[in-house]
C-alpha cells in the first residue's frame, strides 16, 4: 500500500500508470480525486489490489477553498461560468447556512463527474451536451467547519462519508445563500485511518530506488 500526495492537474489514473511503470506490478487506486484536487490517494499494488473495494467505503476528510458569487457547469472554477452575483455574504450568514449541512442528507453528484448513469460516466454525457439526470444518493457529513473567510473566498473543512462530492457541497451551499459558489481548490487530508501527513509525493515515489 502506498499513500500518495496527488499533485494538481493530473488524474488519479495517471498517477496509477506512473507507479505501475515504476514498480512493474499490478497497481490500482481506492477512490478517484479530480484532476483539480490534491491530497491523499491510497494506492494498492500486487495482490493487495483485490481489497480496493474495502477502502472505497471509508470516511474521508477534505479542505476545500470555495469562491462565492459564481456558478459554473462543473461546479469548480475550471468550468464555464453560468451566473455571477455581486451580493456580499457575511460570515454570520455563511455559518448559519453551514449548520444545515450536518448529518445524513441527499446529495446529487455534479453533472461533470464519474457517477455512472446507465453504465456511462456522467461527464461523458455532459461533454456531449446531453441532459444528465443524476439520482441523488444518501451521504453523511460528520463535521463541517469554516477555517478561513474573506468574501468571496472561504476555506471549509469537512469529514464525510464515502460517495460524497465536495463540489456538490460547495454548489449547494451557494444555492442556499442565493449567490452561487464554485470550488477553487480541494485537498483530501484523510481516508479512514490514513492521513496526508504520512503520504509521499508522487515525485518522491517515482525517484525512490
Amino acid at each position: 500500500m502506498l499513500l500518495v500526495d496527488k499533485p494538481k492537474g493530473i488524474t488519479s489514473a495517471r498517477v496509477v500508470a506512473h507507479i505501475k511503470r515504476k514498480l512493474k506490478v499490478k497497481v490500482g487506486h481506492t477512490g478517484t480525486l479530480d484532476p483539480l484536487a490534491t491530497g491523499l490517494l491510497v494506492v494498492l499494488t500486487g495482490k493487495r489490489t483485490k481489497s480496493a473495494s474495502l477502502f472505497l467505503k471509508l470516511d474521508k476528510a477534505y479542505e476545500v477553498k470555495v469562491v462565492f458569487g459564481i456558478t459554473t457547469d462543473t461546479y469548480d472554477l475550471e468550468g464555464e461560468v453560468l451566473t455571477q452575483n455581486s451580493r456580499v455574504v457575511t460570515r454570520e450568514e455563511l455559518e448559519a447556512v453551514l449548520q444545515g449541512f450536518h448529518g445524513e442528507m441527499w446529495q446529487t453528484a455534479p453533472p461533470f463527474s464519474a457517477k455512472k448513469i446507465d453504465g456511462r460516466k456522467a461527464y461523458e454525457l455532459a461533454r456531449r451536451g446531453l441532459a444528465v439526470e443524476i439520482p441523488p444518493s444518501k451521504v453523511t457529513v460528520h463535521a463541517l467547519g469554516l477555517k478561513e473567510f474573506r468574501y468571496p473566498d472561504a476555506v471549509l473543512t469537512c469529514e464525510v462519508s464515502s460517495g460524497f462530492y465536495v463540489r456538490s457541497l460547495a454548489h449547494d451551499i451557494g444555492e442556499k445563500l442565493g449567490v452561487g459558489a464554485a470550488v477553487a481548490e480541494v485537498r483530501r487530508t484523510r481516508v479512514g485511518p490514513y492521513r496526508i501527513e504520512d503520504a509521499k509525493t508522487l515525485e518522491e515515489i517515482l525517484n525512490h530506488d
